[in-house]
């Protein structure tokens, strides 16, 4: 194999440490000089560790993503040395060969000749927006999971409110709930001016689902869990507004993505967190739908499919885009809403829920790289489709 680096690197990330081992030497020789060396990943560490591969002149440094550990390591080199970061899977080592130096050594090898497989590692900005988008999807998770607290606490006590009213924490909500905690009695007067809209005619019933044993534990309990639910919402306003601090900064990709039927502000920050806005490190449409875990499984034997199953993939991204579909096949008459139902009577709704997630991320790559509008990119190709034949 052609050698493509006179010096490079390959590091063992842990915890505590890295171990580093350089190869150098002319292109042409099949046994270069190989030097270790072993650091801390204190910030000291680190600078000790880029000195020791200036000394050799590296040209390019791989390494394995090792949980978060990589991170420090790729901030203090990622300025003077040619980066690529691997996946753990696509690098294992000869069996029987496992020490941290001999990994070093084969990290080192594979990169020497090219063989080790590039992650995609976005910019600073990105990976900050990365962070926050991951973080509120996190907290709406434990959100959700204390509103099912919620529920539970109220159907322990014998209350029914959730047979009358669809989101118990609304505005509506909270105030009957509060109602419960403060022991106010409750007359029908009370629950009227308590409730808003289309409530206030369902006040008899409200008054009947609110008559439970609902003793001191019950209104300790859901105390308990009105403040956790508060204090996750305020984090998830706060996460929000910084969110959209970060958003400014991509108007034109924000604009682009919202424009496509399914998607809003919230599925369009999720896939710029997670793929950026240029489209230029995914050199196609399908190599961005296979790194996102898109990508129908190609595994066939003698002739024989034996799993089309996808792969795990990018599950922030690939859960967003399946929450889109679901919003993009209620839009009857459209093209998305159409060819989901045409999936989903030959092969069934999870299959068809996975192809229009990967047509709809297609469709993202196209108009980012392009730089139109779903509208814009629609009026083009018909256009196309319009001009007379030469």
């Amino acid at each position: 194999m052609d050698v493509l680096y006179q010096s490079c690197a390959g590091i063992d990330v842990h915890q505590a440490t890295v171990v580093v081992c350089i190869l150098h030497g002319p292109l042409t020789s099949t046994r270069p000089k190989r030097e270790m060396a072993q650091f801390d990943t204190t910030t000291k560490g680190l600078k000790a560790c880029h000195d020791f591969l200036s000394q050799f002149h590296v040209e390019a440094v791989g390494m394995e993503s090792t949980g978060v550990y990589w991170r420090p390591v790729w901030h203090e080199l990622c300025d003077d040395f040619e980066l690529i970061l691997a996946q753990p899977a696509h690098m294992k080592a000869i069996p029987g060969q496992k020490t941290d130096k001999k990994d070093a050594h084969w990290i080192a090898q594979l990169t020497r000749i090219g063989l080790l497989p590039r992650s995609f590692v976005p910019d600073e900005t990105i990976q900050e927006l990365r962070e926050l988008t991951r973080q509120r999807k996190h907290y709406v998770e434990s959100r959700n999971r204390e509103t099912n607290r919620i529920h539970k606490i109220l159907q322990s006590g014998g209350i029914k409110l959730t047979t009358y009213i669809e989101d118990i924490m609304g505005a509506s909500g909270r105030n009957l709930l509060q109602l419960l905690i403060d022991e106010t009695p409750l007359t029908p007067r009370m629950i009227h001016q308590s409730v808003y809209t289309s409530l206030k005619r369902k006040v008899p019933q409200l008054l009947e689902a609110l008559d439970g044993y609902f003793s001191a534990h019950h209104r300790f309990m859901l105390g308990q869990s009105l403040e956790i639910y508060d204090f996750y919402q305020k984090q998830i306003d706060c996460l929000e507004e910084r969110i959209n601090g970060y958003l400014n900064l991509y108007e034109r990709p924000v604009e682009i993505l919202d424009s496509i039927p399914g998607m809003d502000l919230i599925t369009a920050s999720v896939i710029i967190a997670e793929i950026g806005v240029d489209m230029s490190q995914f050199p196609t449409a399908g190599h961005l739908a296979s790194w996102a875990g898109l990508c129908p499984g190609n595994n066939e034997s003698a002739g024989k499919k034996r799993s089309t199953k996808i792969r795990h993939g990018n599950s922030y991204l690939k859960r967003c885009l399946c929450q889109a579909v679901f919003a993009a096949k209620k839009q009857k008459g459209s093209p998305l809403a159409e060819r989901y139902y045409q999936i989903q009577s030959r092969r069934g709704p999870q299959k068809a829920t996975i192809a229009l997630a990967h047509q709809l991320l297609k469709i993202a790559y196209i108009l980012l790289k392009e730089n139109l509008t779903y509208q814009e990119f629609v009026l083009q190709k018909k256009a196309t489709r319009d001009e007379p034949v030469a």
